[in-house]
């Protein structure tokens, strides 16, 4: 019975020790102080001075990242519309063409037919129209049936629609009906270059058989090509219609080249950020689309909330401001930073009307300092 009473004595000393110890370990664990009062020794010694957060507009450069693109309706998917075994073809990638330069040559039995159609059409057109003009004149006359002239005037009228359409068809695959005649019917057609451009793809050989539908070559007008930027969401207000750009390209890093903001789109993707067009003042040579750059974009004038840059401290990782809120009493202001210009940086956050705010503008660490040392001990 003796033995027990000791036990458990024994016990009851060792969780009291254990409950002594942890509020021991719960008073050395410093808390979070955010603010503090200064007394105007303290002040005058540490050299602080306060001043208000000021509005103004600042210049700034914003870099981005983006690639040489080329508008869609300056590419040229050229096809051909009737089918064919292509004869013969120079182009490769890279290459130059001009407007109006054959790029290939198609041939096929289709080809034959179709003239061969249009021919016989237009024969028969011919001989309808005679019919036409002797059976009007002969309904005139009353010498013939009404119905007979009637018969005669709707096959003309289905002739001359045949012909038209054949003669459409042709022009489609660049035949003119004016000098077709049965003497230069051809098998073969040329392919045309459309545009003054580059070859971006060759997607056929010679002897392959190409549909209506097949792409043979693609085409680029490199009039308009120009530097698509990707611009994050935060900063996409920012961007104005002729902003000067500078632009560099990564074989050449230390050259920069001048272009003007042509257009900015008014939608973000999936990634929060926007697409910013340029224009270059002087395009580079072998400027080719898809090329990566990089960009900085001038900012001019941009409305900014500021404070001078050694009002801002760190701590952890976050960016703080000492608000000076009543006499010689401070707190700290979470804030984000933004643009820089002549020892003063914008400020914004969250959670606190920044504008006309009183800050520390001088030796904001020596309050910060004395914060956590109030807070350790």
């Amino acid at each position: 019975m003796k033995n027990l009473f000791l036990y458990i004595a024994v016990l009851l000393l060792s969780v009291s020790c254990s409950s002594t110890d942890e509020k021991a370990i719960e008073k050395q664990e410093p808390a979070d102080v955010s603010s503090v009062t200064l007394t105007e020794a303290q002040i005058k010694n540490a050299g602080i001075e306060t001043g208000p957060v000021q509005s103004q507009n600042l210049n700034s450069v914003l870099k981005v990242n983006g690639v040489v693109d080329v508008p869609p309706q300056n590419i040229v998917s050229v096809s051909f519309p009737l089918g064919g075994y292509l004869k013969n073809t120079t182009l490769l990638p890279g290459m130059h063409v001009n407007r109006g330069q054959v790029i290939g040559i198609i041939e096929d039995q289709g080809l034959v037919q179709l003239q061969q159609d249009y021919l016989m059409a237009l024969a028969r057109l011919r001989f309808l129209q005679q019919e036409y003009e002797r059976q009007k004149e002969l309904s005139e006359e009353q010498v013939s049936a009404a119905k007979t002239f009637q018969q005669v005037q709707a096959d003309h009228a289905s002739q001359k629609v045949l012909v038209k359409g054949l003669g459409e068809k042709l022009r489609l695959i660049n035949v003119n009906p004016a000098s077709l005649s049965e003497n230069n019917i051809s098998r073969s057609v040329p392919i045309y270059s459309p545009i003054n451009g580059f070859v971006s793809k060759v997607n056929v050989n010679i002897g392959k058989f190409v549909n209506a539908t097949d792409v043979l070559f693609e085409l680029i007008n490199p009039d308009d090509i120009h530097a698509a930027l990707t611009v994050f969401e935060k900063d996409m207000a920012k961007i104005k219609v002729d902003q000067l750009v500078k632009v560099s390209f990564v074989d050449e890093p230390d050259k920069e080249y001048d272009c003007e903001v042509i257009l900015v789109t008014r939608n973000v993707d999936a990634n929060r950020s926007g697409i910013i067009h340029c224009h270059f003042k002087t395009r580079p040579k072998n400027l080719l689309p898809g090329m990566f750059l990089n960009a900085s974009i001038h900012l001019e004038n941009v409305p900014s909330l500021t404070v001078p840059e050694e009002a801002v401290v760190r701590y952890g990782n976050q960016q703080y401001i000492v608000q000076a809120t009543g006499k010689n009493a401070f707190q700290l202001v979470n804030v984000e930073t933004g643009i820089r210009e002549n020892d003063r940086v914008a400020v914004s956050a969250n959670n606190s009307e920044l504008s006309g705010m009183s800050v520390v503008t001088k030796n904001a660490y020596a309050v910060l300092g004395k914060m956590k040392n109030t807070a350790e001990e």
